[in-house]
């Protein structure tokens, strides 16, 4: 599973390195909020719309390639946005970068279940390799961004051709058994799925919401730092991380419908604290909490796709691990509205509510067919 855990993390920073290097382009182009936002959602249409296509071609076809090239791609094009010189051509590359993203999930999704067999905390170290690229992304790319300019996106190219080609090797010495590995025997639930999608996109939307509005809230809210406020983000990805490892091992134990039903109830307390917290310093550990809760169904999910799909896990993977995920990030600029209005503070009031819809869901959900 090494190999797909850290495949994951490189092609999740890519995902990651956008928004990281949006305020660059406002400071060194001139780029308008508007057009930045265009950015954005060049790299989200890109990883978002092709995934479901590509796992249906992941479920027909080996394409071990297809992760492989994916990865690389997805580092080539954010590489090198930051050193085209027209706003057009950079929107070209974030959106071919989205989908270099896009063609890594539903193929690495199918293999990684092979590897991890039927256990879920396998299936959750390779969710959090995912979680771990994006918290990345920031950490590593913004020093070099603030001491070279934006050019300096090409910087982070050689692990993206480097990895890619580690992970060809790999899908390489796989070949005779990777078509069949994958797919399992069972008839498709996808009503079943389409709940479970459904679940997905709200989860998502709940820690976009979060990742994005947090720091803010600390900043407005709390009067904090910027470098506090930061550090509440970071608090809350690393709780992310966590709560993602936690959520496969209580799967492999009590079953991955408990755990989603754990998860989904323990995040309206955890959420409801980070609101209610006092003062910035002790709302770092509720920051944590928060990031545990709302990330401990995600590896599940994940799975938990799968086997309502038995006989398609690259459709699975590419809905829940992509779609939907990249589905939820649609829902950041209907909070932006909200923020605009009446403050963050009122944002994170809205996302104490939306948990209720995560648990609705996972209590319509049937337990998986063996």
């Amino acid at each position: 599973m090494r190999y797909w855990v850290i495949a994951h993390a490189v092609d999740d920073f890519y995902q990651g390195i956008v928004p990281a290097s949006v305020p660059f382009f406002v400071l060194e182009r001139g780029y308008s909020y508007t057009a930045t936002s265009g950015l954005a959602l060049a790299a989200t249409l890109g990883s978002a719309l092709p995934q479901p296509i590509l796992g249906v071609l992941a479920d027909r076809r080996a394409l071990l390639w297809l992760a492989p090239a994916g990865l690389t791609t997805a580092g080539i094009g954010a590489g090198l946005a930051g050193l085209a010189p027209t706003y057009p051509l950079v929107w070209i590359l974030l959106l071919l970068s989205g989908i270099g993203v896009a063609a890594f999930h539903p193929a690495a999704g199918r293999d990684a279940r092979r590897d991890a067999g039927d256990s879920t905390t396998g299936m959750s170290l390779f969710a959090a390799g995912g979680n771990v690229g994006f918290f990345l992304a920031p950490a590593l790319a913004t020093p070099a961004l603030v001491t070279l300019g934006v050019g300096a996106t090409a910087l982070f190219i050689p692990p993206a051709a480097v990895m890619g080609f580690l992970l060809w090797r790999y899908q390489q010495r796989h070949a005779a058994t990777a078509r069949t590995a994958a797919r399992g025997d069972g008839r498709d639930r996808w009503l079943a799925f389409s709940t479970l999608t459904a679940l997905a996109v709200v989860r998502s939307s709940l820690f976009f919401g979060v990742n994005t509005f947090v720091a803010l809230y600390w900043i407005k809210h709390f009067g904090a730092s910027r470098e506090l406020g930061g550090a509440a983000l970071t608090c809350f990805l690393v709780g992310g991380v966590v709560g993602t490892l936690i959520g496969g091992r209580i799967a492999d134990r009590f079953g991955m419908l408990r755990t989603i039903h754990i998860g989904s109830v323990a995040t309206i307390p955890a959420m409801v604290l980070l609101r209610a917290v006092p003062n910035a310093e002790l709302g770092l550990a509720a920051a944590v909490l928060a990031g545990m809760a709302v990330n401990m169904p995600f590896a599940v999910v994940v799975k938990l796709g799968q086997d309502y799909l038995p006989t398609r896990p690259g459709t699975a993977a590419g809905v829940t691990l992509g779609l939907a995920v990249s589905a939820g990030g649609l829902f950041v600029p209907l909070l932006g509205m909200i923020a605009d209005h009446h403050g963050p503070q009122a944002v994170l009031t809205v996302l104490c509510f939306v948990p209720i819809a995560v648990v609705i869901f996972g209590l319509l959900l049937p337990h998986p067919q063996r």
